[in-house]
């Protein structure tokens, strides 16, 4: 008796995003390792010095967290309210932080107390930075004013009062230790130049300020507020460059690439976007959990920190070449004892006798009830609803077999109510699919021609008919729209392109009719 052979399940074509050099990069990460934090992440900074350790304020505390440690390596508790924007100092032995209280606080990595506090804003300080020199400090607050302190005598040293909202955002310049940028609710962008005593240019992004970030070469500024990611150049006295909408709430944090040549944007709808710096495109979408406060890119792209809404910190490590030979290492196998024997590649003598193992079938559940005949039971498996919703081609093929075996009407026969909806159910979910239409159709018809003399005593089943037909009639309006608009664009294409004479010969241009027709043409000659 031959062997049962098993449903084909037709292979469609998905219709996915594009395989690029960036899909390939950017999800060549493991699965992200969640920690949980004791409120929501506002701020997260790599140190600049290996081993790259990193900070993470959330709530009173700031944790450093090793490359790939899970419990934090050093913890600063000392603040007496919410703590804003621990920042490491280039050399990473310093992190500076301010405070709801409106203290900025020094501390050394190394140390649990802090160096240094800086009194003398009147409200929360969220912005904190490092000046390039290394002792001086930038600092923003929501009094509306930002100053920059001296590190060893712990003085002020400028008072700034242009902002006239909450300055939430602010950058100081790596190349000139006098120059730094703020953004603000107030809309507002200001450079400052601690030379002189007042902002030396101002850009007006539209939208309350949420971060900041320069490119290493400083001539470029990018700024992100309410859904917007604007880019601005600096050296043209700060002409805006390139303004992109792609979220749908507000981008509260930007990062860099470390070749420089890809943006990061995060916001609170949940997704990081990948931009490409050459023309600001999209090249790739992270997808998270919860709103998205924080973000940071390790050196080289080696990690992919988050902080969220829901005081989950997400940690992504890129995927090295030693994790795939563990995997390998892992699938191998031991050598069986033929291999001893025979050697890795025996040959066959030409007296030896091949005796074929046979192969174990492993056929599916709907196949196993296709093969004893019992048609009604593995069409209702094929239905089941994990199936019908992620895998409606399996149930589609099952529908195709019966048909093709003349059992599919028997299959549909007998259902009562619930079976009944839930098929049609399928039906209007997949009926206008261009790759299902044809077998669909089928049993749709099927259906009509048994249920007839019931319709009218279920109102449930009468609904589904309903919809079904409005489907039908929505789409058969759609195909005729189509066909006017390919009727008007051959239309279109035809008059577009010169009309092309083709000579025949022996065929005159005047009445088409062949020379040797017995019909003469005579010139007509005009009397002078």
């Amino acid at each position: 008796m031959a062997s049962f052979k098993p449903t084909k399940i037709q292979v469609y074509p998905k219709l996915g995003e594009k395989v690029t050099q960036d899909t390939l990069y950017w999800k060549n990460y493991k699965a992200p390792l969640h920690i949980k934090e004791f409120g929501a992440i506002t701020n997260i900074d790599f140190s600049p010095v290996a081993p790259h350790n990193f900070a993470v304020t959330a709530f009173t505390r700031i944790h450093i967290y090793g490359p790939f440690s899970q419990e934090p390596l050093k913890s600063f508790t000392r603040f007496k309210d919410t703590a804003y924007c621990g920042r490491f100092r280039s050399d990473g032995q310093l992190l500076v932080a301010g405070c709801e209280d409106s203290v900025v606080r020094l501390f050394d990595v190394s140390g649990k107390v802090a160096l240094r506090m800086f009194k003398g804003h009147t409200k929360a300080v969220h912005v904190t930075d490092f000046i390039s020199d290394r002792y001086q400090i930038l600092t923003g607050s929501d009094d509306y004013t930002c100053r920059l302190w001296d590190l060893p005598n712990a003085t002020e040293l400028n008072n700034y009062q242009e902002h006239t909202d909450y300055i939430r955002c602010g950058v100081a310049s790596k190349l000139n230790r006098d120059l730094f940028i703020t953004g603000s609710y107030d809309h507002t962008l200001k450079l400052f130049d601690a030379r002189v005593d007042k902002s030396v240019m101002t850009m007006d992004h539209g939208q309350p300020v949420e971060s900041l970030l320069l490119y290493p070469s400083e001539g470029l500024l990018v700024s992100a507020g309410g859904r917007y990611v604007k880019v601005w150049d600096l050296l043209k006295g700060g002409q805006p460059l390139v303004s992109l909408k792609n979220h749908h709430k507000t981008v509260t944090s930007l990062c860099l690439s470390s070749s420089g040549q890809r943006l990061l944007s995060a916001s609170l709808d949940r997704h990081v976007k990948v931009y490409n710096t050459t023309n600001y495109k999209v090249v790739h979408n992270f997808d998270y959990a919860a709103s998205i406060l924080s973000l940071a890119l390790a050196p080289d792209d080696e990690s992919i920190v988050v902080g969220m809404t829901n005081s989950i910190l997400s940690i992504k490590h890129r995927k090295s070449l030693e994790d795939s030979k563990e995997i390998s290492g892992q699938q191998r196998r031991r050598p069986s004892y033929r291999v001893f024997v025979k050697g890795k590649n025996p040959v066959p003598k030409q007296d030896d006798y091949l005796v074929s193992k046979p192969v174990k079938q492993h056929l599916a559940k709907y196949d196993k009830l296709l093969k004893i005949f019992n048609v009604t039971k593995a069409l209702d498996t094929a239905l089941a609803t994990w199936t019908r919703h992620r895998k409606p081609e399996i149930t589609v093929s099952v529908m195709k077999e019966l048909d093709r075996r003349g059992t599919l009407k028997n299959a549909l026969a007998g259902r009562d109510e619930q079976a009944l909806t839930r098929l049609l159910n399928f039906l209007i979910g997949n009926m206008v699919d261009p790759r299902f239409a044809p077998v669909l159709v089928t049993a749709a018809e099927m259906i009509l021609d048994i249920y007839r003399s019931v319709i009218g005593q279920s109102p449930l089943v009468d609904r589904q008919l309903l919809r079904l037909q409005e489907l039908l009639e929505k789409e058969i309006d759609y195909q005729q729209d189509l066909l006017e608009v390919m009727g008007m664009l051959d239309t279109m294409f035809a008059s577009s392109f010169p009309r092309m004479e083709v000579p025949c010969p022996g065929i005159s241009r005047a009445n088409g009719l062949a020379g040797g027709d017995g019909i003469t043409l005579r010139p007509q000659i005009q009397a002078t």
